[in-house]
């Protein structure tokens, strides 16, 4: 028994590798000539198939010769009812009390030193003082965001010009308060 799982093993090793040899590419059965191998070898290259015919022709477009002409102006007409206009009028007096949008801000420090927080939100508003902060604690972390800014645009390029000051910064999707000048 203990001389038969060798044998088994070989057989199969065997097997494998007589399938591996059978399907690679197969070889001239006879060897060339001296004469026909020199011929191969200063012989050129074979071109690939020609299919130029296949391929889409297409003609020439002409130069116009007419000179462009300006569009002729639209003035717009103002056909509004009374009902649409009141409409318009309530929506633009809900968008006046609308003080928070989706935006972005800076996540500029997490962590249990108050002190270090302390020490990059000076750094920040020394350096940018336009920049609104918001430092918050929630025992026992401490967070400290940098700005607000209404597109990832803003909030990127923002980053960029913090990252020397907060090196582990990093964007957070947030309710940011639009027109901060009206408070």
């Amino acid at each position: 028994m203990n001389h038969l799982l060798p044998n088994v093993l070989l057989l199969s090793a065997l097997f494998a590798l007589g399938s591996c040899a059978s399907s690679g590419p197969a070889a001239p059965a006879v060897s060339p000539a001296p004469d026909t191998a020199r011929k191969a070898a200063t012989a050129a290259p074979v071109p690939a198939e020609d299919l130029s015919r296949y391929r889409p022709t297409f003609a020439t477009p002409k130069a116009s010769v007419a000179p462009v002409t300006p569009a002729r102006v639209v003035t717009p007409t103002n056909h509004v009812n009374a009902q649409v206009e009141q409409r318009l009028r309530d929506q633009a007096f809900t968008n006046q009390n609308v003080k928070y949008a989706q935006g972005y801000r800076i996540l500029a420090y997490v962590g249990l030193e108050k002190e270090q927080a302390m020490a990059i939100r000076r750094a920040v508003i020394s350096r940018y003082p336009e920049e609104t902060d918001y430092l918050a604690f929630k025992q026992p972390i401490f967070r400290l965001w940098v700005g607000d800014y209404m597109t990832r645009l803003e909030a990127e390029q923002a980053l960029l010009r913090i990252r020397p000051l907060a090196p582990k910064a990093e964007l957070e999707s947030a309710q940011v308060i639009i027109n901060k000048t009206a408070y």
